[in-house]
């Protein structure tokens, strides 16, 4: 596994005392995650986050290449929760510049370009006169990743740099249940091979899981960095989901470490989150976590609704896709078909005749990446109704 030069110590240990101290990696007995309880107040969200850095140990010495990713999925205001806040990407850039590092902040959008992008977030404004780059991915480098995926192309800028912090945003997510640190890198994916990936891994969310997790592996940030501040619950990750305040920052060398402990702070088993399950399967789901901090349990967060997509004989995928999935559904009041939906659909699958969105349910392929792009937040997941005749039925 070729890891970019400069994260080598980063690396998980891949020796049978998993995570142990041995002469290839320089991890703690037990991975660590920071804990804060925080808010945006730039005083103490700088104190809180200098010290997580700290604590994590990350290499920035003068003259090295920090690359900045946060979640920038589409255009959207702060108090939207759908993308990193823009203070906690200010202070993570203050922190890699007083080092002497050289800053680069790098996503690629899923829609409405990353100028755009940058302007509504509030993070232009916010790192004005910093010396940051800012610079959407573009170009990606072919890499060797193995069966069952054989070879990602991935941003040649996420590869290339010394330093990858990693900031993502704590969401709901309608396919993958939550998007969280080891999720916020498939921004790495360039552009529309993103929807390409979710055209070829179709309805099994246990592949798309295995496919971020390679991912994963192949940039393995140095840290990251879970804005968890003020959280979007519901029917996430885009305009459908609710703003929840949570008060949460989080921190640690391992993403996947990062996930597990939401998951417990939410009350859930870790492989309720496919890519935990998916990590566990593959080998490098930490054994043991050293939570530091005041790990208190999150209530009343709202979860997306989760059916499965298919399950029983293959033979009947197709039938029980079209009439007990969820799938998605235009509200008119809402709908400005501005087409959105349409030009970032994988499948094809969506149509439009003047001011209507259509939907060819036998091409759906349950992704619901529509529902991520929509800017006006017009399109959510329904369930047919002999999928809600069925699910009362074995609820009996």
């Amino acid at each position: 596994m070729r890891i970019p030069s400069g994260r080598e110590g980063l690396i998980l240990c891949r020796e049978p005392a998993a995570h142990g101290i041995c002469e290839k990696c320089r991890f703690d007995p037990m991975t660590k995650v920071i804990l804060e309880r925080a808010s945006y107040e730039y005083g103490s969200l700088r104190t809180h986050i200098f010290s997580m850095l700290e604590s994590c140990g990350i290499s920035v010495g003068e003259g090295r290449k920090v690359l900045l990713k946060p979640n920038l999925l589409a255009p959207a205001s702060p108090e939207k929760a759908m993308l990193t806040h823009p203070l906690v990407v200010r202070v993570a850039a203050e922190y890699v510049l007083e080092k002497g590092g050289v800053v680069q902040l790098s996503d690629s959008p899923a829609m409405g370009g990353f100028d755009k992008v940058l302007r509504e977030s509030g993070i232009k404004d916010a790192l004005a006169g910093l010396p940051v780059e800012f610079k959407e991915f573009r170009d990606s480098v072919p890499v060797e990743v193995g069966p069952p995926f054989n070879r990602l192309e991935l941003a040649a800028d996420a590869l290339d740099a010394d330093v990858l912090i990693n900031l993502p945003k704590l969401k709901t997510h309608g396919q993958m249940l939550l998007t969280l640190g080891v999720k916020n890198l498939f921004g790495c994916v360039v552009g529309l091979r993103k929807p390409q990936w979710h055209l070829r891994t179709g309805v099994d969310r246990e592949m798309f899981a295995a496919l971020l997790v390679t991912i994963y592996r192949k940039l393995m940030p140095s840290v990251t960095i879970l804005d968890g501040i003020l959280a979007m619950e519901g029917n996430g990750p885009g305009r459908g989901g609710k703003p929840k305040e949570l008060g949460l920052l989080m921190a640690s060398t391992d993403a996947i470490a990062v996930d597990m402990t939401v998951c417990e702070m939410l009350g859930l088993p870790a492989d309720a989150l496919f890519t935990n399950a998916a990590a566990a399967r593959a080998g490098i789901a930490p054994a043991r976590i050293d939570v530091r901090g005041d790990k208190f349990r999150i209530q009343g967060f709202q979860l997306p609704k989760m059916t499965p997509l298919v399950f029983g004989p293959k033979f009947t995928h197709k039938l029980m896709r079209k009439f007990l999935v969820q799938r998605p559904q235009a509200d008119p009041l809402l709908c400005k078909a501005c087409g959105d939906c349409r030009k970032y659909c994988p499948a094809g699958a969506i149509t439009q005749a003047g001011s209507k969105i259509e939907f060819d349910y036998d091409r759906c392929i349950r992704c619901y990446c529509c529902i991520e792009v929509c800017p006006h937040g017009a399109l959510r997941a329904v369930e047919p109704y002999p999928g809600r005749l069925f699910n009362r039925i074995i609820r009996r």
